[in-house]
């Protein structure tokens, strides 16, 4: 996300994002996604809370196929009707938002492969008070796919939204014949649909004729759950079959391979399901999630499981005697400068940015590492703080990180906070951490 609130600053972060792309060591095609999903979601994360008040904020969405300069002309007659506006600090603001994406536009030659989101106005910051802000996105990891002019008291963000749906998913499905449950992997979530209770009769004393007619009684009833089973598993993954990966069936004992040797699964589905079943310890919403872990090499393409290998991998490596993995701002920053980053480990959750400060008393200019809701520090030199301090620029320690990483070709690992090895990454290691290609001393 470039904030441009001058033009110094902008020009700084575009070289920045430049540098990410195009850069001495070229970053792989999905880490490069990867990266751009993560700065997508951050500035999403921004532009969500920005509110201004009536309709100031302005939205432009510019499509890779259509030409800038159309979209400035727009901007222009926009500018004239605003004039029409009667509320005069209104007025002011609208006009004043137009203007901003008109001199930001008028930086782009064209809207690149992925086309240019604009977001710009003046948001509330607290105490009646607002702060223009102007935020371009050219990063999308997919490209944009309608033009949009918006003017609100919110930004229209549905088309980057969507973009951070992973579609990519598995079936999930355990059975038994007591109970039943059914779900969806996607990306580094496991959701749950649904479960499911037979109510089918245990062991009985009846003898002779009545033995049989209670056992076939049973039967009738565990076909019948079988299919009603099947049935709602089917329905729920149907609508978005073209997406699905595999079905992954388990269970606790032979049920789950007689419903899948006995064509219980609609034939769309039957297609998908993977040949190797796995025995879970049970058929509930646990046997679901133990299901994935027992299906993890199956399921690579799922990063669920890629993240749980390389925090592994890391952990294990670091209690050695001589441990090829560090973690902490400071030695990471090190590593990769020395280039003995192997695999750099950033986890979602950071939220650290890279600072230039210019103390406004002793002139003094430094650089700090800081969360994006903290305050700036003292000034080392004379200890001054608060309206002493000017914020020259700043870049998120996750794009100077993944700068470094490119330039050292090291490999570049996004790590979610949904699981549990990446919550522990984030709240035991400060969200970075990196396997090195040797020891360092």
């Amino acid at each position: 996300m470039m904030t441009l609130d001058d033009d110094s600053r902008a020009e700084g972060l575009k070289a920045a994002a430049s540098a990410l792309w195009a850069g001495d060591g070229t970053m792989a095609d999905d880490a490069e996604m990867a990266t751009r999903r993560l700065k997508l979601k951050l500035a999403l994360e921004d532009l969500r809370e920005m509110k201004g008040y009536g309709t100031e904020l302005v939205t432009v969405i510019i499509p890779p196929d259509r030409q800038v300069s159309d979209a400035r002309q727009m901007l222009q007659n926009e500018h004239g009707q605003a004039a029409n506006i009667k509320s005069k600090s209104t007025k002011k603001n609208v006009q004043g938002a137009i203007e901003s994406a008109i001199s930001a536009l008028s930086k782009c030659r064209d809207a690149g492969e992925t086309g240019i989101a604009l977001f710009t106005g003046a948001v509330i910051v607290g105490n009646n008070k607002t702060r223009h802000v102007t935020v371009v996105i050219d990063y999308t990891p997919q490209p944009l796919l309608s033009f949009r002019y918006r003017c609100d008291s919110k930004f229209e963000l549905t088309q980057l939204e969507d973009m951070l749906i992973d579609k990519k998913s598995y079936g999930l499905f355990v059975i038994d014949r007591a109970e039943a449950a059914y779900g969806i992997a996607s990306g580094k979530r496991i959701h749950v649909q649904e479960f499911l209770v037979s109510n089918i009769m245990g062991k009985h004393r009846q003898g002779g004729q009545s033995a049989q007619r209670f056992e076939r009684l049973i039967e009738e009833a565990a076909h019948k759950f079988f299919k009603r089973a099947t049935e709602h598993a089917c329905n729920y993954w149907l609508p978005n079959i073209e997406d699905i990966q595999a079905v992954i069936i388990g269970g606790p004992g032979a049920t789950k391979d007689y419903v899948v040797k006995n064509d219980y699964f609609h034939h769309e589905i039957a297609k998908k399901i993977a040949k190797t079943t796995f025995d879970v310890g049970y058929s509930n919403e646990s046997g679901v999630r133990e299901l994935v872990d027992n299906a993890g090499g199956l399921m690579g393409e799922i990063e669920l499981d890629a993240e749980r290998r390389v925090v592994t991998e890391f952990l294990e490596e670091l209690v050695k005697q001589h441990p090829k993995a560090t973690y902490g701002e400071m030695m990471i920053r090190k590593a990769l400068e020395q280039g003995a980053v192997a695999k750099l480990l950033i986890s979602e959750g950071m939220r650290k940015n890279v600072v230039e400060i210019q103390c406004n008393s002793c002139s003094h200019e430094w650089s700090a590492s800081i969360g994006r809701m903290e305050a700036l520090p003292n000034c080392p030199k004379c200890k001054a703080d608060g309206d002493d301090l000017t914020e020259l620029s700043s870049t998120s320690l996750i794009d100077e990180f993944s700068i470094l990483a490119a330039k050292g070709r090291s490999e570049v690992c996004f790590i979610s906070v949904d699981s549990e090895e990446g919550a522990q990454l984030n709240a035991g290691f400060g969200g970075i951490a990196a396997v090195l290609r040797y020891p360092m001393m």
